[in-house]
């Protein structure tokens, strides 16, 4: 009777037991049922590509995050990669409702008896889930998690949603998300022309990337291939031709592997991207798989000149380039190169690299001068010097090639033919100090400059990027500008995150709130003294200022049918041309990486090659407006030989501006002599009186005494 009694408990307990579990598990079911149907269908939103559009709207870039992703629909994915995978992955996703009881029940039995959680039998229901939502930590709660979402997924989409979701999402391998992305990777071909062999061998990756790439394993790999594709043949998918074929496939994979292309214009994408990062205060991968529209300021004409420019130009070596081209009224950088080949080097020489500028860093230098009482016709010796400087030390500086005047020139003739003894003595006559300090402040050169002497010459390292901004201040009159590339951002629901425009104003009018009147730009330099300096840099082009040497635009002067202002530069190890008219700035830049020597001749002719051929290309179609010259600036034709006024007589006559006022006001008598008829010049010669007197008036000997 006891023992009876005992079996009767012990049977009502495991009844009792029996259906507690039961009664829960339906609750649990009820309110997994309940909870997903109230919630409604969850989003199936992924992460969606960054595009960049040029300034007039054409889509030249589109980032990918780390994660290489292309969506496509079903019918843009062949049934053989279809049916492979659901054979598979899980052979009765069209039956079940999210889940595979009977291979569930299995894989919890083996962990249960592994203690662990590495058994896996997750439908393709499943997997998407844990796509879409979670991590693929093996932990129960996120187990838990992903059959609440299985649940919600299977209750309001259809299979081939699921399908299709779940053949974009899931991993192959190398940083490839979805079977477009796993195609194109490695057989460099879309998903919908895949051969049984490709789509078996795909198939099998996503199970362990790691183990079953290719590329990591071929002998794995092919084994898989060799499994699934036996499997389909057993299943009567494949009949023993094609099953015969396909495991006899000689596989063509692709040598490139590579899916994200940066475009035509990769260099400045990259700048757009950087500049992204800190408009929107966001790290780099949320923004490249963010879905954001990035309308920029790139001319896509423009682009494609510089580029062209540079194929034609540079052949056959392995010496980079820098170049970059801005909209001098509002500092929109329009087009930008940074190296030979992005594919081979993704660093940015335009930005990222700090070379010595040469002689192109002296318009500061004679900006500094004209601030300080110099003037275009001021004239200094070009000969050789050496410099006795405060230090105790002594600088001999010395010309291309040791050409030298061995005379006065003018500074508008120094610019075009960069002397170096003049650059020099004019450092040392506004002092380095103060050269640092407006090359700093007016030209906004952010580089680390030392006052020394050899500063004059362009020694100190600066980027493309500066040098073409501190170019552009110059070219618009003086106004300060920031060099960008991005005028307004749109984020993935259409809504507008930043407008430049509107940014401005806003600036604008927080300092000036009850005026809503334009604010114009900060006035850096002088205007009048921007416009002559312009007037002198266009010297470099124009052959009536060639003197003891051609002036340094002497080689390209032919090819230019528009009024351009510039400088070049050249030292040991870098070549540099920068210019402008009124609406564009170019700068480019040729050196070799290692700094080594320029040594080949036409080498250090490609910066101005380069810089010709596309300043004329970008303005075949371009309206150039030139700006009105200043009241006060005046224009006086100026003897070269000694900085007087000319007069008729003079044959090196050249007009130069001034700030009225500081003109010169002596007249040239150099040159009178070759105006007297020989009969006049003996008479002076036998009359002493009259010889001292004309020796006065003309040489500048002592005047005769009373």
């Amino acid at each position: 009777m006891r023992k009876s009694r005992r079996r009767y408990k012990r049977r009502m307990r495991t009844i009792k037991l029996f259906l507690f579990v039961f009664f829960s598990a339906a609750s649990f079911l009820i309110v997994i049922l309940g909870a997903s149907f109230f919630l409604g269908p969850p989003s199936l939103e992924r992460e969606q590509n960054t595009i960049y559009y040029s300034a007039s709207g054409e889509v030249f870039g589109e980032e990918f995050g780390k994660e290489k992703r292309y969506w496509v629909g079903l019918e843009a994915i062949d049934d053989k990669v279809e049916t492979a995978t659901i054979k598979t992955e899980d052979q009765t996703f069209y039956d079940h409702f999210g889940f595979d009881f009977k291979r569930l029940a299995g894989a919890i039995l083996k962990d249960i008896q592994t203690l662990s959680l590495k058994e896996g039998a997750s439908t393709i229901t499943q997997q998407y889930a844990r796509n879409l939502f979670l991590s693929h930590e093996k932990t129960w709660k996120r187990k838990l998690y992903e059959a609440f979402y299985t649940v919600r997924l299977e209750m309001f989409y259809e299979k081939e949603e699921l399908l299709e979701g779940y053949l974009n999402t899931i991993y192959y391998g190398h940083g490839a998300y979805g079977i477009e992305a796993a195609s194109k990777y490695y057989f460099n071909k879309s998903a919908d022309t895949l051969t049984w062999a490709e789509a078996s061998m795909l198939a099998g990756i996503p199970k362990g990337p790691s183990i079953y790439s290719p590329f990591h394993n071929m002998d794995k790999a092919k084994a898989r291939q060799e499994l699934i594709l036996t499997n389909l043949f057993h299943q009567g998918v494949l009949d023993e031709a094609t099953y015969r074929e396909a495991i006899n496939e000689a596989l063509q994979f692709s040598d490139s592997r590579t899916i994200v292309t940066k475009g035509i214009a990769p260099y400045f994408q990259d700048v757009v991207e950087k500049e992204l990062v800190t408009l929107l205060d966001m790290d780099v991968e949320s923004i490249k798989s963010g879905g954001y529209k990035v309308y920029t300021t790139l001319q896509m004409d423009q682009q494609l000149a510089m580029q062209q420019s540079v194929e034609s130009t540079i052949t056959n070596t392995d010496i980079q380039v820098g170049s970059m081209a801005m909209d001098p009224s509002s500092g929109a950088i329009t087009a930008l190169i940074g190296g030979q080949n992005y594919e081979d080097s993704s660093y940015n020489r335009a930005v990222q690299a700090k070379r010595m500028p040469g002689s192109s860093f002296k318009p500061f230098l004679y900006y500094a001068g004209l601030e300080n009482g110099m003037t275009a016709a001021t004239t200094m010796m070009s000969k050789p010097t050496t410099f006795a400087l405060a230090n105790g030390q002594s600088y001999q500086p010395s010309n291309f090639n040791d050409y030298y005047a061995n005379e006065p020139i003018t500074m508008a003739q120094a610019i075009a033919l960069s002397d170096n003894i003049f650059a020099v003595k004019t450092n040392l006559y506004v002092t380095p100090e103060r050269f640092v300090r407006i090359a700093k402040e007016k030209f906004l050169i952010d580089s680390e400059l030392e006052p020394v002497a050899s500063l004059a010459l362009g020694t100190e390292v600066v980027s493309v990027e500066e040098m073409t901004r501190a170019y552009s201040i110059i070219a618009n009159g003086g106004k300060e500008i920031t060099p960008h590339t991005i005028t307004k951002v749109i984020d993935a629901q259409g809504n507008i995150v930043y407008d430049r425009t509107t940014e401005e104003e806003e600036e604008k009018n927080s300092f000036f709130p009850f005026f809503s009147e334009k604010v114009d730009p900060k006035q850096l330099l002088q205007p009048e003294l921007a416009y002559i300096l312009t007037d002198m840099m266009k010297g470099m082009f124009r052959k009536d200022l060639n003197g003891y040497m051609s002036v340094t635009g002497a080689t390209i002067a032919d090819q230019l049918t528009h009024d351009y202002a510039g400088k070049s530069g050249t030292t040991d190890s870098d070549s540099w041309m920068i210019g402008f008219s009124p609406s564009i700035v170019t700068s480019v830049w040729i050196g070799y990486d290692d700094n080594r020597p320029i040594e080949k001749v036409e080498e250090h002719h490609f910066s101005k090659d380069i810089w010709a051929n596309f300043m004329e290309k970008a303005h075949e179609d371009m309206i150039v407006t030139n700006p009105e010259r200043p009241l006060n600036v005046i224009e006086v034709p100026i003897d070269l030989q000694t900085g007087f006024v000319a007069s008729d007589a003079c044959t090196s006559a050249y007009p130069m501006l001034f700030v009225k006022g500081t003109e010169p006001t002596q007249q040239c008598t150099v040159h009178l002599n070759n105006y007297l008829s020989e009969d006049i010049k003996q008479a002076v010669e036998e009359h002493p009186f009259l010889k001292k007197w004309w020796d006065w008036l003309w040489i500048g000997e002592e005047p005769p005494s009373e």
